[in-house]
């Protein structure tokens, strides 16, 4: 398909940065969106954070890629205009999208405000939206969603680093709410400290949680304690460590998407504790059976949060003055920044000043 037909695909026009193949090279690209629908919010992107789901989409790592692909599902901007049936927001209001642009309305996991289990979700990116067209993502200078799948992103709360809590903050608040590891006096451990992990020690310190950071990297220890507000910090290779926290948990959320044993972490938690997945590793872990069936223990997943609860958590942010912490980067920036995420080069996540660096 020749890429002018992309621009007459739908009848607005729209501009963006693209994967082309698994080479995830990214780069400019015209296309085109939908007019604004009776339902639908149109608005002027101006951040979208860099998820690492991105760079594994962009070179289809996961075996789900449709190019071109233009990645991005952290997405903040300002309302340009709203369908007639639009209830709740207008021209001028600062609003946000995440993972997700559609769902069935149907399903039981959509009846129970829980839209990101249905399964017949649709991605923000790189998925057939309901018309049959590919949806596209944040890189790019302007969205049109649905109002049921875009939140509004409070006052108090800078654009730029809020536009990281559509994904990161959702995908670590949803579990700690839903496995109740929320409640003031808990212990809960957070492993890995990266765009995750660090808003993750973030919320759970606003719920008046204990947090002890697990983590490999022993020099990560002081921006864990002094610059998060962690209570501790073991060093998961330390085995003198591992050893005198065990049994002190009530749960554990793993924000690691590399290859690791989870028997040690298991070995953390109390009786009853709970060590929930948030992190994806292309490969099954080892689930050693025995230590859950002697403590009464549960391994739990979680995947983001439905829209009901991305707006909580996005208006718990901002009541509690949570934002992620981030590196802005401009558009043309982007391949490099990939680089560096592949090398775990970033305090914690990169956005991209969409609204500013831009240019066709």
């Amino acid at each position: 398909m020749a890429e002018k037909s992309y621009e007459e695909e739908h009848p607005t026009r729209a501009f963006g940065w693209a994967a082309r193949d698994q080479s995830g090279v990214l780069s400019p690209f015209k296309f085109s969106r939908r007019s604004t629908g009776e339902k639908d919010v149109r608005f002027k992107v101006l951040y979208c954070g860099i998820c690492h789901s991105d760079l594994h989409m962009a070179k289809n790592e996961w075996g789900t890629s449709m190019y071109p692909l233009v990645p991005g599902h952290e997405i903040v901007g300002e309302v340009t205009e709203v369908g007639s049936k639009v209830e709740k927001f207008k021209v001028g209001d600062k609003v946000g999208v995440g993972c997700m642009v559609g769902s069935c309305h149907s399903c039981d996991s959509c009846n129970s405000d829980l839209e990101n289990y249905c399964p017949k979700m649709i991605l923000t990116y790189s998925t057939k939206y309901h018309d049959g067209t590919t949806t596209y993502g944040g890189y790019s200078d302007s969205m049109v969603t649905d109002e049921h799948f875009v939140v509004r992103i409070p006052d108090n709360l800078p654009l730029d680093a809020a536009a990281p809590l559509l994904c990161a903050g959702i995908t670590v608040y949803s579990p700690l709410r839903f496995f109740n590891l929320d409640k003031p006096g808990m212990h809960v451990g957070v492993v890995g400290l990266g765009g995750l992990g660090h808003v993750a020690v973030k919320f759970a310190k606003a719920m008046g949680v204990k947090v002890t950071v697990i983590s490999t990297s022993p020099k990560k220890k002081q921006e864990a304690l002094e610059h998060l507000g962690a209570d501790s910090f073991l060093v998961s290779r330390d085995q003198d460590e591992m050893q005198a926290a065990m049994g002190t948990m009530d749960g554990v959320i793993d924000t690691v998407s590399a290859m690791h044993p989870i028997l040690p972490l298991i070995s953390l938690l109390k009786t009853q504790g709970k060590l929930v997945l948030v992190g994806a590793p292309e490969k099954p872990l080892e689930l050693p059976v025995f230590p859950l069936i002697m403590g009464r223990k549960i391994v739990g997943g979680s995947c983001i949060g439905g829209m009901k609860e991305t707006q909580e958590m996005i208006d718990f942010a901002a009541k509690n003055n949570i934002t992620a912490d981030i590196e802005v980067i401009s558009m043309d920036y982007v391949n490099t920044a990939m680089e560096r995420l592949l090398k775990t080069d970033v305090r914690y996540r990169f956005v991209i000043d969409i609204g500013n660096t831009m240019k066709i």
